[in-house]
């Protein structure tokens, strides 16, 4: 893994709550980067979050949005955080339920930015 990539996931999992965060390739899933927690399934998370990803784009634009900048996921063991870098990679977090959920988006936009 190239130091630019490590050291934005470093900043993101530095966040109280995060349990990972990986970059995936955006168009089709596959992990880029990663640093998560044992027992978190990377390749699984990965593929979820591209997947909600080019669903979210396709119906984005059909509603004349634009591309969507953050996904959102809650779910009862946790949150999925995705954010699309410029570069066209997802920047995925997998984070406990209390997280700080700005905090951590704003560590991902600019580890997003960092990879570009």
């Amino acid at each position: 893994m190239t130091t630019k990539f490590q050291a934005a996931l470093d900043s993101v999992t530095r966040v109280r709550g995060v349990r990972g965060a990986m970059l995936v390739a955006g168009d089709d899933g596959l992990v880029v980067a990663e640093s998560l927690m044992e027992g978190i399934r990377g390749n699984a998370v990965a593929a979820l979050a591209a997947s909600l990803a080019k669903r979210f784009r396709r119906a984005s634009e059909t509603a004349a949005y634009g591309l969507p900048q953050f996904i959102h996921l809650q779910a009862s063991q946790g949150l999925l955080l995705a954010a699309l870098a410029p570069s066209g990679m997802l920047l995925v977090v997998v984070a406990e339920a209390d997280i700080n959920v700005g905090l951590a988006r704003l560590e991902m936009l600019r580890a997003g930015e960092a990879v570009a």
